[in-house]
């Protein structure tokens, strides 16, 4: 019928009430297509508890979505049916293609669903979807075969074995999961020419999905010693990030003892390849500073982050040179409302200490300088960047430690945030503010800020000791900045 239908045609679908005929002269095999569409609603309108018919719909689709895209190569299938109420019942049916890998089909079926019920309504009694690599129906009759035995019938929704928080860490896994063999194809087979860097965790390349999407594929050291579920629960808490300077986590692989990670791709490179290049340092002037350092110091996620590897190298620039938090390797997460643990210890590259305040004081002392955190020759002295910029300070002579390149922009705001980098990098943990105090320092310019005592790692003589907490003491006295709960 169909070639009949369709004699002059390469590629043509055909659906039917009970199967689906697809031909074309190209691969069409596990590649998730969403078009063309074809939809049929029912012409009947739910009247009675259309809100609790919704709801019942919802959980069904939501239920068969995981069911089938859970199903083995050749059994992509789920069948359901639920009441709502006394008013009636609900049938379903999601169906895949049986070459499409878990996360493919349960996009696919998600797409349907999102058009079926938009916003979370819809009053059709029924409708259908169909598509090249799936289909969806639901009815308020009996449509399809039922192979379950009289004596068991159907388990309801509400008996999902599951739990609700289970389910949606278990749905939020299949969407986010690539095939090896897609990843191989995306990077030619993790091609030296694609390769854009390595770091302490693995090899990032630069990938191309079928779709002309552009990701960054970091292939994880085969030794972290880390087994499947811990990898599948650090792969949760990174996707439960959602934040515009962070880099998004789009998917990840396990498979053939495979570990990777699928991030957005972010076209320019990173801040140390800006800040502390001469000739392209000049592209970072006073404002996009300001907007690097204030958007690395936002947070406004669900959880919180301690970094404790953030440094220049971890800041990617996007094409608006805005910046977005990457290798989230050396992250820990937790909630807003769980205390830190021990995070006092220095851990990671030299100079980045955990809690992640005093990473981010030494980060704008970087950017305001235009210095690696590194040990350099001066004329009279061999000094790391935190030194320098303490004996700058002490001596009235911050203006001179400022980026040579901002030298037509106003100092005022430059000196401050010395002065809140310095404060974010004192030895004593509780006198370092938290990073929402931070946030209160760099977005008001009226508050008042505490005087710094020193870095850690820094030489202080007894008299010029004794001579910070005289000045800590009289700063405290006034409306400062102190009032915010420092730790």
């Amino acid at each position: 019928m169909l070639p009949r239908l369709c004699p002059t045609q390469k590629e043509a679908i055909g659906w039917y009430d009970d199967c689906m005929l697809r031909y074309a002269n190209r691969t069409i095999l596990g590649i998730l297509e969403q078009q063309p569409t074809f939809s049929v609603e029912s012409s009947s309108k739910v009247t009675n508890n259309v809100n609790q018919f919704n709801r019942v719909l919802g959980a069904l689709l939501d239920k068969l979505q995981s069911d089938a895209s859970y199903g083995a190569s050749r059994l992509k299938f789920a069948t359901g049916n639920d009441s709502y109420g006394n008013f009636g019942n609900v049938y379903a049916l999601a169906q895949c293609s049986p070459d499409l890998s878990q996360r493919n089909c349960f996009n696919c079926l998600g797409g349907f669903i999102n058009e079926m019920i938009p916003s979370g309504f819809t009053n059709n009694t029924g409708a259908q979807k169909l598509g090249p690599s799936c289909k969806l129906r639901y009815e308020d009759y009996l449509f399809y075969n039922d192979v379950s035995s009289p004596s068991s019938p159907p388990s309801p929704v509400a008996s999902y074995p599951l739990s609700q928080e289970e389910n949606d860490e278990s749905r939020i896994l299949v969407s986010l999961e690539f095939g090896l063999d897609t990843i191989r194809v995306a990077t030619n087979d993790f091609s030296d020419s694609n390769k854009l860097g390595r770091g302490g965790f693995g090899i990032v390349y630069k990938g191309k999905f079928s779709n002309g999407q552009e990701v960054a594929v970091k292939r994880l050291s085969r030794d972290s010693g880390q087994g499947d579920s811990e990898f599948k629960t650090e792969v949760l808490l990174v996707a439960k990030l959602q934040h515009r300077n962070l880099v998004r986590l789009l998917g990840f692989c396990l498979e053939e003892e495979e570990r990777i990670l699928i991030y957005e791709f972010v076209p320019n490179t990173s801040l140390d390849h800006f800040l502390f290049d001469v000739n392209k340092r000049v592209y970072l002037d006073v404002e996009k500073r300001y907007k690097i350092i204030t958007g690395i110091a936002h947070e406004d996620s669900r959880l919180r982050i301690i970094n404790r590897d953030l440094k220049a190298s971890n800041i990617l620039l996007d094409a608006e040179m805005n910046p977005k938090i990457a290798d989230l390797g050396m992250a820990r997460l937790f909630d807003v409302d769980q205390t830190q643990g021990d995070t006092n210890r220095i851990v990671g590259t030299y100079g980045y200490m955990a809690p992640d305040v005093y990473s981010f004081g030494v980060l704008v002392l970087e950017i305001i300088t235009g210095r690696k955190n590194s040990s350099f020759h001066n004329e009279e002295y061999t000094e790391d960047l935190l030194s320098f910029v303490w004996r700058n300070w002490r001596e009235n002579t911050a203006t001179s430690i400022i980026d040579p390149t901002l030298t037509t922009t106003s100092r005022t705001d430059m000196i401050r945030c010395i002065h809140i980098g310095l404060l974010c990098v004192q030895e004593s943990v509780e006198d370092r503010p938290t990073m929402s105090s931070v946030m209160l320092m760099l977005s008001s310019r009226s508050l008042s800020l505490s005087v710094p005592s020193h870095p850690p790692f820094v030489t202080v003589t007894t008299s010029e000791y004794s001579k910070e907490r005289i000045l800590r003491s009289m700063s405290e006295n006034e409306d400062s900045i102190t009032g915010l709960h420092p730790r």
